[in-house]
This record gives C-alpha cells, structure tokens and sequence, in this order.
C-alpha cells in the first residue's frame, strides 16, 4: 500500500477512537456510492456526523487546505445520497479533522460542525 494510504488509515483511526471517546458510535466508514465517498459517518442521539479527515505528515501544511468549495459540495452530496440511501431522516451535522505530524508526534485538530450545506451547488 502507498505511503499516502497508510498515513490516511491512520488519520481516520484517530477521528474514530476521538469520536467514539466523545460518545459517538461508528455507523460507516469509507462509504461510497459511484463517486461519491464519506470518510466517517458516526451517530449520536438523532444526529448523524458526516467528518472528513484530513492528514498530513508535513507539519508545514495545513491539512484543511484541502478542504474547499467543491470538496463541501461533495461531502454535502454525499451525505444527502447516503441519508436517502439509507431512509434516515435524522440531523446531519459535518465535522472536519485536521491532523498534522506523525504517530510518535502529532496534532490533532476536530472541528465539529464545521460548516453548514451550501445553499449553491458548485458542480
């Protein structure tokens, strides 16, 4: 596997173990339909948490660089096919996770409700 997937694997554990500490449960991880793909979906009560991960080794970067207009639309997107996919009529609330470094030393940065649905679509 390549370095890249390997530090990703890694970043999404740490989401996963800071979710699940903040009382969430796991309900999918990695779901797709066609090209469109969630990171983490977790539940609490009636919310449901769409997160994307974000992992750098290079701390000189910013991992939410990478988070932009079109990646939002995506997630937003995403998260609406695997709510009618999956017939959940629940509050969907989107989280980001930025970690920086590596597993002997590293930042991790969650950033619960990050952002709310855009009211434009930017295809």
């Amino acid at each position: 596997m390549a370095k890249h997937n390997d530090t990703g694997k890694w970043g999404e554990e740490l989401a996963v173990e800071r979710l699940i500490e903040a009382g969430y449960s796991i309900v999918a991880r990695n779901w797709r339909l066609g090209h469109l793909e969630i990171d983490i979906v977790a539940r609490k009560d009636d919310v449901l948490v769409f997160a994307e991960v974000k992992t750098r080794t290079d701390r000189d970067t910013d991992p939410l660089e990478a988070v932009d207009k079109r990646k939002i639309a995506n997630m937003v997107r995403a998260a609406d096919a695997y709510m009618q996919h999956e017939n959940l009529p629940l509050e969907a609330q989107f989280d980001l996770f930025a970690i920086s470094g590596t597993p002997d030393n590293y930042e991790l940065e969650h950033i619960a409700d990050a952002f709310y649905p855009p009211l434009k679509s930017y295809r």
